[in-house]
């Protein structure tokens, strides 16, 4: 007896789920392509949940109780990612925010993707990835989950940034940041400190003056980059093997009506994204240059 099969459906005819609806729209657009590969959607117990250091270290409680006021009058739209290790143990991966605040509302269940077989680098490029998409997350924190990750991989950073999808230069200034001492790493968090007052603080020829400003960071005095720069000037600090020139504009042209200009027309053109990308590195690169 020969096998019966469906009628042929042409394809504007088909039927087809969008997961969109069950679970909301944003958490498509925000999460990081590689959190779906493979997972399945379940709902278990909050105790069950193994929870290990993150990448995010800082988290704002007032943040937190608003998200568990949400989760408990919407419930929670967007799963938690954890994955399963091969003696059947689950670890959070994303949502450790989400986490914390449906323990604080004693919820008992939530819904869940659960990864398997996924490599120890993986799980990294993944938590970052999510992490960076989400409430803004602190650069000190950023950058030490980049050399947790290098550290892991020994990968170059060349190959960071392709595994990560952040531009080279970024890779380079976190990873900088992220071998700094721990004490001003801490005053960094603590006083919200600019990262670039650390950038170019570390960049000083070692002398009084700069044991005097370091003092001034630690104490959360000098949180703002211009406030360094006026202090390294009044000092007359000078960045080890730096030569600072003024950009030659054209006449009545300021650098940073130049940089706006770029920005528009680079907007303007159509350009595919790769090309897009790379002019927009060169701009901030540019930029960077410009505001020292």
């Amino acid at each position: 007896m020969s096998k019966e099969f469906a009628p042929r459906v042409s394809k504007r005819m088909r039927k087809t789920i969008d997961l969109t609806d069950k679970l909301g729209e944003e958490f498509f657009k925000e999460s990081d392509h590689k959190l779906l590969q493979g997972a399945k959607l379940d709902e278990i117990f909050l105790a069950e949940i193994d929870v290990k250091e993150q990448v995010r270290t800082k988290f704002n409680d007032g943040s937190i109780k608003e998200l568990a006021k949400n989760i408990k009058a919407n419930g929670l739209i967007q799963p938690l990612v954890l994955h399963r290790n091969k003696y059947g143990n689950l670890t959070l991966v994303c949502g450790e925010r989400r986490y914390r605040a449906m323990s604080s509302i004693n919820m008992e269940r939530c819904p869940v993707f659960i990864l398997e077989d996924k490599s120890e680098q993986e799980l990294m490029a993944i938590q970052f990835s999510e992490n960076s998409s989400r409430e803004a997350l602190h650069y000190i924190d950023k950058a030490d989950g980049i050399l947790n990750y290098q550290r892991a991989t020994k990968a170059s950073e060349r190959k960071i940034t392709a595994a990560l999808g952040i531009s080279k230069s970024e890779v380079h200034r976190s990873l900088m940041i992220a071998k700094m001492p721990a004490k001003l790493k801490g005053a960094a968090k603590e006083f919200d400190i600019e990262k670039y007052v650390l950038l170019e603080f570390t960049a000083l020829d070692t002398s009084p003056v700069k044991k005097k400003i370091e003092k001034s960071i630690l104490g959360g005095e000098i949180t703002k980059r211009a406030q360094l720069k006026r202090i390294i000037r009044a000092g007359g600090v000078i960045a080890a093997g730096k030569k600072i020139k003024s950009p030659v504009l054209p006449k009545g042209l300021t650098a940073n009506a130049f940089l706006k200009v770029m920005d528009q027309k680079t907007k303007d053109m159509k350009l595919d994204k790769k090309t897009k990308d790379m002019l927009k590195n060169l701009l901030d690169e540019t930029r960077e240059i410009v505001e020292l």
